[in-house]
């Protein structure tokens, strides 16, 4: 199994009580260390408010993060999980994408999704549109951040976006473009623009959705004249690694410590249950990732929320659990 592994930039309250100042320091040391300890690559939230609940700590923007990163990182790749494709015209997108593998030299991944999170819309005043429209948007965005990458002038008419004359230099160092992601595992709509488009996917909070998710994205790669094993399916697991049960029990004492200082009892309760399945020694996370692996898995992103603390827990995963997958 590939791995990669999320870099804490508060969205998830994983910067809370470090220094404004130390941030960058902190957000660089977790990249820096997955890389020499043997992650494929780190990725970041596209995202402007905090979750479970939008509040006043920060949330670091993915794309500057990302270009950050370019510069200060060696051989680690470099992803966003996911891009929105609605915060960022198509065009744009594609023009600060090739800049960022130009200055990464050619180690970007573009995951892009049609978008979720309507606090955030509102909030910035983006329109929220159906999901039928979004995901629309998504295949048109995809379409065009491709032919951007490989054509020296695009021109595009579209239902949602149209271009006259789009010129993207430099192109990308990766040929014939920047791999291309896209996450979300709607079944009708963003499965098929993932069959159409995609070299890699991102979808599953269950093995069963996995399972099934699987499935009909084969459908849809039969339906499209395209081989489904070219397609990397991915998913993203929140992650608990200690080196004994007693550790394990430690680490989600510290957890309901940090994160009660910001939510509700109920909050707190829901974001503990996102941690429950993967949470335990390298041996018994072992064997909760096997069937994944078995079920098709190829590449998991995972999320370690006292990351910017602590480095132990996602080096010790990284060293004694992915090889055994």
């Amino acid at each position: 199994m590939r791995a990669g592994v999320f870099v804490p930039q508060g969205w998830r309250l994983d910067l809370a009580g470090i220094d404004r100042e130390k941030h960058w320091e902190t957000m660089l040391g977790v990249a820096q260390a997955a890389e020499s300890s043997g992650y494929e690559s780190v990725w970041v939230y596209d995202h402007f408010h905090t979750v479970p609940i939008p509040t006043q700590e920060v949330t670091h923007e993915a794309w500057t993060l990302t270009g950050a990163l370019a510069v200060t990182t060696q051989t680690v790749r470099l992803g966003q999980m996911c891009t929105c494709n609605s915060y960022r015209h198509p065009a744009y997108l594609a023009k600060v994408a090739a800049t960022v593998d130009v200055l990464s030299q050619g180690r970007l991944e573009m995951a892009i999704g049609a978008g979720w999170y309507e606090q955030e819309y509102v909030a910035y005043g983006y329109p929220f549109p159906r999901p039928a429209v979004r995901i629309g948007q998504l295949g048109e965005a995809v379409e065009i951040m491709k032919r951007m990458w490989t054509e020296e002038e695009v021109h595009f008419s579209g239902k949602h976006y149209q271009l006259n004359g789009a010129i993207c230099q430099p192109k990308p160092l990766q040929q014939p473009h920047v791999p291309i992601w896209v996450a979300g595992g709607g079944e009708q709509l963003t499965l098929r623009v993932a069959a159409e488009q995609a070299s890699y996917t991102n979808f599953g909070n269950t093995l069963d959705e996995f399972t099934e998710k699987s499935a009909r994205l084969a459908e849809h790669c039969r339906d499209v004249g395209r081989d489904f094993d070219q397609i990397v399916r991915s998913s993203n697991f929140n992650v608990i690694c200690e080196e004994t049960e007693s550790a394990v029990a430690d680490r989600k004492n510290w957890m309901r410590e940090h994160f009660g200082e910001f939510l509700s009892r109920e909050r707190l309760e829901r974001t503990m249950l996102n941690f429950s399945e993967f949470s335990g020694t390298p041996e018994q996370l072992i064997e909760k990732l096997r069937p994944w692996r078995e079920a098709g898995l190829e590449y998991g992103i995972f999320y370690f929320s006292e990351a910017a603390y602590d480095h132990s827990g996602f080096e010790r995963f990284v060293t004694e659990v992915v090889p055994n997958l």
